[in-house]
């Protein structure tokens, strides 16, 4: 489905972008991950090579809330590959305080990686994809955003943010050929969720109707159809992937 595509997915070391990233890939994409890390960036690539070494995969570190750096990056790729087709803006924190315990250096944290990162890579990379007059721009945003959340009020604030840049570029881009998506996640299998005890997981599967927490690959089998000519009429959505989750 994506053939001959070349794609830079941020966050792409573990949990969904690493599992959108593997999607990509057997999906015939050259994929470029980005992660907070060497280390990090080097064990992702090499356990991607194990499943099949002939994947066109390698990892970069720049710091995502320097436009600097990224723009460096990222002409990096274009020039290696000759294009950019695709971004996955994934990368994103989160952290769970009560308003008079969150410390303002925090929110600035969580909103310099969910939001300012988001718009960095985006200006980065849409000259390459204007020049084209093709590319696609998906980012990960959450259920929070339709519906916030009881604690942690930088993190749903950061996933509105994202909603609104979505829905804002797919109108200011489409008159060049760019398709703007979100995703929104619910309740993902990934490791922050393996470490949650099993009896604070019951009550919430018991608010999915589908009955089941949801996988990394569910969320990167929606980032897949939105990459693909089969979403070539699609921009503007923030598509909730989420099971029904009742709020």
């Amino acid at each position: 489905m994506l053939k001959g595509k070349v794609a830079i997915v941020t966050g792409g070391s573990r949990g969904i972008g690493y599992a959108v990233v593997e999607k990509f890939l057997a999906n015939g994409a050259s994929v470029v991950l980005c992660a907070s890390r060497e280390e990090t960036a080097k064990k992702a690539v090499d356990q991607l090579k194990k499943i099949n070494a002939d994947y066109q995969v390698e990892g970069i570190c720049p710091n995502l809330s320097n436009y600097d750096e990224v723009e460096a990056a990222f002409a990096k790729v274009k020039e290696k590959y000759g294009k950019i087709d695709i971004l996955v803006n994934n990368a994103g924190i989160s952290a769970d305080k009560k308003l008079e315990n969150y410390p303002a250096e925090e929110f600035k944290k969580i909103m310099d990686l969910n939001v300012t990162a988001i718009f960095n890579c985006t200006k980065a990379v849409v000259p390459y994809m204007k020049e084209a007059k093709s590319g696609v721009v998906l980012n990960t945003s959450s259920m929070v955003s339709k519906f916030g959340q009881p604690s942690g009020c930088g993190y749903p604030a950061s996933k509105f943010a994202v909603n609104g840049l979505t829905i804002s570029l797919a109108r200011e881009l489409g008159a060049d050929g760019i398709r703007v998506n979100a995703v929104a996640p619910g309740v993902i299998n990934t490791d922050m969720m393996k470490a949650v005890p099993e009896e604070y997981i019951a009550p919430i599967v018991r608010n999915i109707p589908l009955g089941r927490i949801g996988e990394p690959e569910d969320i990167a089998n929606a980032f897949l159809f939105l990459a693909s000519d089969l979403a070539s009429y699609v921009s503007g959505a923030v598509l909730s992937v989420d099971g029904a989750t009742l709020t």
